[in-house]
């Protein structure tokens, strides 16, 4: 199916600034050359805050891609409840940087972390770059989380929900300006569909399959709370 680009509202209030200043800057010089650098700088934040339509798949225990990237790492981690996986996806700035929810659910948790702005691929900004973490509550059970975590590029994190609200598979949910990093933290039970250096896409690749098992095998509060 052929996306359908919308866009952020950013990339209007971006765009229209530096159109603005372009206009100016012909005024005054009575030319269009030097007005070509905020005229190519309005083309690429209205193109930066694309935000194309996606298809959602539907189906049970289904797990999507938050953000569109490369996945850089899929990673077992041991927690104090036992094995989590965790896989990361690097977007450059080439990438669409719309995030959506990874599952339908209940958002149990949002926590946001001032910290560094280190380069995304390097593991130490997991735990040491500004970052949200976003914790969803199935409605079966199940708890899978994700990190937003800004890059070396990236000044500022947007997240428009609170603790407590409804959110469904695929759903818009904020974004990162300008390059950054999103890691989802998943039950080790989880069927993975993806391998590391693929290419995905926020809400529509598959990352992983939760198969039909009882919620007492789920994530645990300790668990997200070793992870942040």
């Amino acid at each position: 199916m052929r996306e359908v680009s919308l866009m952020v509202r950013d990339g209007y209030l971006y765009g229209l600034a530096l159109l603005i200043v372009a206009g100016v800057v012909h005024f005054f010089t009575g030319g269009w050359l030097w007005a070509l650098i905020p005229l190519l700088l309005a083309a690429f934040f209205l193109w930066f805050f694309r935000d194309p339509r996606r298809a959602i798949p539907q189906g049970y225990g289904l797990i999507v891609s938050p953000a569109d990237g490369k996945l850089t790492a899929i990673d077992r981690v041991m927690t104090p409840s036992g094995e989590t996986l965790r896989l990361s996806i690097f977007l450059s700035v080439f990438n669409v940087h719309v995030n959506r929810t990874p599952v339908a659910g209940t958002l149990r948790e949002v926590r946001y972390q001032k910290g560094k702005f280190l380069n995304a691929l390097n593991p130490d900004s997991a735990e040491k770059n500004e970052q949200n973490l976003a914790v969803v509550e199935t409605d079966d059970g199940h708890v899978i989380a994700f990190k937003q975590i800004a890059g070396l590029l990236a000044r500022r994190i947007v997240f428009n929900f609170k603790a407590g609200d409804r959110v469904e598979r695929g759903q818009r949910i904020g974004l990162i300006k300008f390059g950054s990093r999103v890691d989802v933290l998943m039950p080790a039970y989880a069927e993975l569909r993806v391998k590391k250096g693929d290419i995905v896409k926020g809400g529509a690749t598959i990352l992983a399959h939760i198969p039909q098992i009882t919620a007492e095998t789920a994530f645990t509060e300790l668990e997200v709370e070793s992870l942040a």
